[in-house]
């Protein structure tokens, strides 16, 4: 890594600090709500790094919001699920394609949902918020995983040449799965890991839970592969589609491994479905390192 000064940073003096502040207080608690001058906090316990000495692949991810029911419908039966008995003393355990053929989840449903594809983005985002046809809201945040690796059915889809490359999206996927019906299953069964969930306790208008166990923010909160990047680190982040600013290593994700990927939390709903999914490009990835380790 290559140290740098702020000022090499473009877009540093005019970022929201109070903003990125915000998200980093919610990391540690020993930090207080707002501090007189977030920009001068920073420069005064941070050294930036340049975390890359090439570029850092950048996408996005959402909270989806989805219809859904407690109970199974005609229109409600594709099922999210809370972990199985015994799941942590079995790892890796059964893959996609064996839970589904040997229903292995019976019993384990937490709601259902009106689409097999929902449920399996649902998944690849790790939280979503239902709107049930009982009344209210669930929320739904990750709980643990089946232990198998991680294989994008967007990458299968371009391989096979059903979607051109330069199309592929969340959207697309959708389309193509609409279109397929009968394929649909085969499609999910080539990604082996399964996410299971668990109810959330959250304020409305906070995010879902990050790797952190603390609500993620909005274009302020960073999935980072651990290895590289510490969690709870500020980062600055600089790509095309957003301007540059300061967010938080809060979150982790299946698909986010190496020095050169980041991961940025767009918000809930479909306006945050169209930010995520316009987010596909190359920036840098600045990483604030403590000059003395904090509390």
């Amino acid at each position: 890594m290559r140290a740098l000064r702020f000022s090499d940073l473009p877009g540093w003096e005019s970022d929201d600090h109070a903003a990125a502040w915000a998200a980093f207080s919610m990391t540690y608690a020993h930090c207080p709500a707002n501090v007189p001058d977030p920009r001068a906090w920073f420069e005064a316990h941070f050294t930036p790094y340049e975390v890359t000495s090439g570029t850092v692949h950048f996408t996005g991810y959402y909270e989806p919001e989805l219809p859904g029911s407690l109970t199974p419908t005609p229109r409600f039966a594709h099922p999210l699920y809370a972990p199985p008995p015994g799941l942590g003393a079995q790892m890796p355990w059964h893959s996609r394609d064996q839970i589904v053929a040997d229903n292995l989840l019976a019993g384990q449903e937490l709601v259902w949902l009106e689409s097999a594809i929902e449920a399996f983005l649902a998944q690849v985002q790790g939280s979503v918020r239902v709107r049930l046809a009982e009344g209210g809201t669930l929320r739904l945040g990750y709980a643990a995983k089946n232990g198998q690796p991680y294989r994008s059915v967007g990458i299968e889809l371009v391989s096979c040449g059903a979607i051109p490359a330069a199309e592929i999206s969340s959207n697309a996927i959708r389309a193509w799965c609409g279109a397929h019906p009968a394929q649909v299953q085969d499609l999910l069964n080539h990604n082996p890991s399964f996410v299971f969930f668990r109810p959330l306790d959250l304020p409305e208008d906070t995010g879902p839970q990050g790797a952190m166990g603390v609500p993620v923010t909005a274009l302020r909160s960073l999935a980072v592969d651990p290895e590289h990047i510490p969690l709870g680190t500020p980062v600055w982040v600089d790509c095309p589609g957003l301007a540059p600013r300061l967010m938080v290593a809060q979150d982790t994700g299946s698909a986010i491994k190496g020095a050169g990927r980041g991961d940025i939390f767009c918000g809930t709903g479909d306006a945050a479905l169209v930010l995520a999914n316009g987010l596909n490009t190359a920036g840098r990835m600045i990483a604030l390192f403590p000059r003395k380790v904090l509390p």
